[in-house]
């Protein structure tokens, strides 16, 4: 009874003293209350110690300190260690182009994707002008913000980017459809987020080959730069092994892979040239189109709904889910990047401090890329067509049929 006496003592001692520290702690800074646990805890004055006596009169003052250093160590690890779990998140910046972060197409995505991480880091985004783009002021203005990881959405930003990877080494950054390469090398903070966009475009060829009734399918791009051309180009090629396979000739009007050339609007904006072109084409006779032009798809689909001459391929995400009520019944299909994802991922390894400037290719066998499905379409596209499509997709996966 005495030793349990002396316990309860000791215990009530050591628990009152745990409390005035932690009291006195919750006004201080997070090292000025380790200082002041580690001075008031493991430091008890033999004046302010109690000597509690056991029944063999041994003093127990070194217990009360050993007890003491225990408590020290348990409460400057709750206060110490546990914010540690919350550490400051990464910042994360998004350089995003002309179309805005609703582009409901390549910006939307990525922006989908830097969302997925608000758990693990700070995710925002500036958005160039549309009427009058300066890409070197919008990446300086993320580097004066000091982010820690500054992605570029879009081809027509990247150099922008390579120069400010160089000049900010100490900064990650990340190149949506780009290598992320500055003169052709690699450069150690900077990772090229790619995607093999011929593969899902051939795929899209041969569907609208075996689609199109009138034989005659088109394509625009938004402006020629090599990320779209890519699209325009993996089309026809689909096209042409739909010819090789069937034997027929259906055409690909709005671009040539002999020439090089194509129908572009000249922008990701222009929703009146966007749809004075799809008109155009229409009246050539193309009853499939397939924009490479962001947003302005949706323009192109608007047009499709009025005319009723043609149905859309979408393209950069499931452009089905953004499209209005009437348009949902025109569009035949999409293309898909997985640009969400590979934002995410890059973010993701930031965040986990395990940043590489490895690029990153997305392709159909690493889900990196593919179509989004036929949704209202699916009933109009024949069976046949759509295994055709699926074994297609095998093909180009094993490599027995090449896009390009």
């Amino acid at each position: 009874m005495v030793a349990l006496n002396f316990r309860v003592q000791l215990e009530s001692f050591a628990y009152k003293k745990l409390c005035d520290v932690r009291n006195s702690c919750k006004s201080k800074s997070l090292p000025m209350c380790s200082a002041y646990l580690a001075s008031n805890l493991t430091n008890v004055a033999p004046t302010s110690t109690p000597h509690f006596e056991d029944p063999k009169g041994i003093t127990l003052k070194k217990s009360i300190k050993l007890f003491s250093i225990v408590a020290a160590a348990a409460l400057v690890g709750g206060v110490a260690v546990a914010p540690a779990s919350n550490a400051a998140k990464p910042k994360v910046c998004l350089a995003l182009d002309t179309g805005g972060v609703d582009d409901k197409s390549f910006n939307a995505s990525a922006w989908a994707g830097a969302q997925a991480t608000k758990n693990i880091a700070d995710v925002s985004y500036v958005v160039a002008d549309p009427a009058n783009p300066d890409y070197a002021a919008e990446v300086k203005s993320l580097v004066d913000k000091k982010c820690n990881l500054i992605i570029g959405v879009g081809f027509m930003i990247a150099g922008e980017i390579g120069k400010a990877a160089v000049a900010n080494p100490k900064i990650k950054f990340a190149q949506v459809d780009d290598p992320g390469l500055v003169d052709g090398k690699a450069v150690a903070n900077l990772k090229g987020l790619t995607f093999a966009s011929d593969q899902t475009a051939f795929l899209a060829g041969y569907l609208a080959a075996g689609y199109s009734k009138t034989k005659k399918v088109a394509t625009y791009g938004g402006i020629a730069i090599p990320t779209v051309t890519i699209f325009m180009a993996g089309f026809e090629n689909g096209v042409n092994h739909y010819n090789k396979v069937k034997g027929t000739n259906v055409k690909v009007l709005g671009w040539s892979n002999a020439t090089k050339t194509g129908t572009f609007v000249e922008s990701f904006t222009d929703a009146v040239k966007a749809v004075q072109i799809s008109k155009n084409l229409e009246q050539q006779g193309a009853d499939v189109i397939y924009p490479i032009a962001g947003g302005l798809t949706f323009a192109t689909a608007g047009n499709s709904v009025t005319s009723k001459k043609s149905v859309v391929l979408g393209v950069d995400s499931d452009m089905f889910l953004s499209a209005s009520a009437a348009q949902k019944d025109i569009f035949l299909n999409s293309t898909m990047k997985a640009v969400g994802a590979s934002v995410k991922d890059v973010i993701s390894s930031v965040a986990a401090n395990k940043f590489s400037n490895a690029p990153y290719v997305g392709t159909l066998k690493n889900g990196g890329g593919g179509f989004a499905g036929y949704h209202n379409m699916a009933s109009k596209v024949p069976a046949v067509l759509q295994n055709e499509i699926r074994q297609l997709t095998k093909d180009v996966i094993s490599g027995a049929v090449k896009v390009s």
